[in-house]
């Protein structure tokens, strides 16, 4: 038992790691002198610049696409990061046979929300390339990156930890 509990607590850190990482780093969007992700654009990887101080008037169009990327892997992150705290509470206040609904409902929401996100950004990531042209007119022959894999991964992790979550219960 106490080896099943050992990969679960693993299982999540990982989960969380790989949101973390997904959200934080700028590999969204990938070529061989650029980079860009939800939060910014990167040539040559010295010359970054911020998506939000491009959203002016002659700056980034439809910035509120990019928000709703970044709110979603945001709370996506928190929300998995919270379960983690639910699951190690409830793991000393459940009684035995009692199963952790509470964690695997938080859980299943943060991949509700990787999911969200990662497809907002799949579906709309050419538009938002064309309708910016001036901020991504080196970045049309790209492709996803490793932090876009990592979001979708993280949703298929977070999914498989929530499920385990439904079924798992509390033993001596």
């Amino acid at each position: 038992m106490l080896v099943i509990l050992a990969f679960i607590i693993i299982f999540h850190i990982i989960c969380a790691a790989l949101l973390f990482i997904s959200t934080i780093n700028n590999a969204w969007w990938v070529g061989e002198d650029f980079s860009a992700d939800i939060w910014r654009v990167c040539i040559n990887n010295t010359n970054c610049t911020e998506i939000n101080d491009l959203s002016g008037s002659d700056g980034f169009t439809d910035y509120s696409i990019m928000q709703a990327v970044q709110a979603t892997m945001i709370l996506s992150t928190i929300l998995c990061s919270l379960s983690f705290l639910i699951f190690l509470l409830q793991l000393f206040r459940l009684k035995q046979g009692e199963r952790f609904i509470l964690t695997a409902i938080i859980q299943l929401m943060s991949c509700l929300c990787a999911m969200i996100g990662a497809s907002i950004y799949t579906d709309r990531r050419q538009d938002l390339h064309q309708q910016n042209y001036k901020v991504y007119y080196l970045m049309q022959e790209g492709s996803y990156g490793y932090s876009f894999i990592l979001a979708w991964v993280s949703f298929s992790f977070t999914f498989i930890s929530g499920l385990m979550y439904m079924i798992l219960r509390k033993r001596k």
